[in-house]
């Protein structure tokens, strides 16, 4: 199926359906009075989160939602049938935004999370809906109110806890997929990997944890180079990145260049992004046969404090290691972010 990530639609509400103008008129009963009903209200357009849906591939091509509009008042009595709703079906990790002023409207990340991005319009009053005592024969109602229009962009960012970082032909996708199910297409190119590929982990604690395989950074991926950095917005949900260096007799890039260098564009995209909780993993120490490049990455990561760890994904080296410190990462910032959201709360009853 084809990743799809960033999408423009146009979306229309319904318009509410024009009150009656009616009046009782039977045999015997000379003064019925009015008896027009009210228009329906126009459907709305409605956003709802689908945990079964991963891209927004449907939106590529079917642009343009329309709600129903109201039905019209009747005599009678009779009131108008409501517009129909539209509901439209979008990941967990979307973001809806008003492409004419690029102001965030909603952001849906748990499942059935719903947004109501354009309100259908009232229906009118029928001429029933103004007798009174005074004024027993109003011959007039009301219009339906229009509906609305609106061009939205829909961005998804994957929701994943940890995002797997690097320069192309790093060992990203190898890595993704020895500890998951998911199954990246693997190759000895760069690029290897043209969209984000999502794996569930079953860590040796018996719990899991999600990680996104982000596709390669290059320099200047900031200005476009490569595949640039649109992939990186699905490394800003993540709780934290791994930066995986490839240290192989292969390589023909200094480890500390490397990492220096998706740094660099990391904080150039996002300076939140740069500031996400990082530990380095240099692959492919099985066609390592000079450890030079190895012991210079480990060093450089200890002298910054940042958790290093070395692995082969072919060869299975050090991959348990790895999963047991994520899968304790990922648990322990869960619970920090649960205690800061209860902190705020309270917080917020207090002051309400």
């Amino acid at each position: 199926m084809q990743f799809v990530d960033y999408v423009t639609i146009i979306a229309s509400s319904g318009h509410g359906g024009r009150g009656c103008l009616s009046f009782r008129r039977e045999k015997y009963i000379p003064f019925g009075g009015p008896n027009g009903g009210d228009g329906g209200k126009g459907g709305d357009v409605v956003f709802i989160v689908d945990k079964q849906l991963n891209t927004l591939l449907d939106y590529k091509y079917n642009r343009i939602y329309n709600a129903r509009n109201g039905g019209h008042g009747m005599g009678k009595d009779c009131h108008g049938q409501n517009g129909e709703d539209i509901k439209i079906s979008v990941p967990a990790g979307t973001i809806i935004k008003n492409k004419d002023t690029g102001e965030v409207l909603a952001d849906l990340t748990s499942e059935f999370d719903t947004y109501i991005a354009a309100r259908g319009g009232r229906g009118g009053k029928g001429n029933a809906h103004f007798k009174s005592s005074t004024h027993r024969t109003p011959r007039f109602c009301q219009p339906g109110e229009p509906g609305v229009e609106v061009n939205l962009i829909l961005e998804l960012k994957l929701m994943a806890d940890v995002g797997l970082i690097g320069l192309p032909n790093a060992g990203k996708s190898t890595l993704i997929a020895t500890i998951s199910e998911a199954r990246p297409k693997i190759a000895d190119y760069p690029f290897t990997t043209l969209v984000p590929n999502l794996g569930v982990v079953k860590s040796p604690d018996y719990t899991s944890f999600v990680i996104a395989d982000i596709p390669g950074i290059i320099k200047d991926a900031h200005l476009g180079a490569g595949l640039g950095v649109r992939f990186l917005r699905h490394a800003e949900r993540t709780k934290m990145l791994l930066h995986l260096i490839d240290v192989s007799d292969m390589s023909d890039i200094d480890p500390i260049t490397s990492f220096e260098t998706v740094c660099k564009e990391l904080d150039d995209y996002s300076s939140e992004l740069s500031k996400k909780e990082l530990a380095i993993v240099a692959t492919k120490i099985d066609a390592a046969s000079n450890q030079e490049n190895l012991i210079i990455l480990k060093e450089f990561a200890l002298s910054r404090d940042i958790p290093f760890f070395q692995i082969s994904s072919a060869a299975h080296i050090g991959i348990m290691e790895l999963l047991i410190y994520l899968a304790k990462r990922v648990k322990e910032i869960k619970q920090t972010q649960l205690s800061s959201l209860s902190v705020e709360d309270s917080l917020e009853k207090v002051n309400s």
